[in-house]
């Protein structure tokens, strides 16, 4: 879940980590309706999430393969 304050107006609404479905759902639950601003706001949320987990899909096993190189490099010099 993000945590993502886009305008003043929603701060209220976005006080909490969520996610853009949950920020609609509060946003119509409150006043039965959505707002073009409101649509547009999770929309922004939205394509910055698919963004986000694009990026942590290329980052970690970037990640993983240097703990396994630095775990490797230890046991050839140090360790077992």
């Amino acid at each position: 879940m993000y945590d993502y304050l886009i305008t003043t107006k929603h701060t209220a609404i976005m006080s909490k980590k969520q996610t853009a479905v949950e920020f609609l759902e509060i946003c119509f639950i409150r006043n039965a309706s959505i707002s073009l601003d409101e649509w547009k706001t999770a929309r922004k949320m939205f394509e910055q999430q698919i963004m986000d987990s694009h990026l942590m899909g290329l980052i970690r096993p970037l990640e993983m393969e240097a703990t396994k190189q630095a775990e490797q490099y230890y046991n050839e010099n140090y360790g077992e």
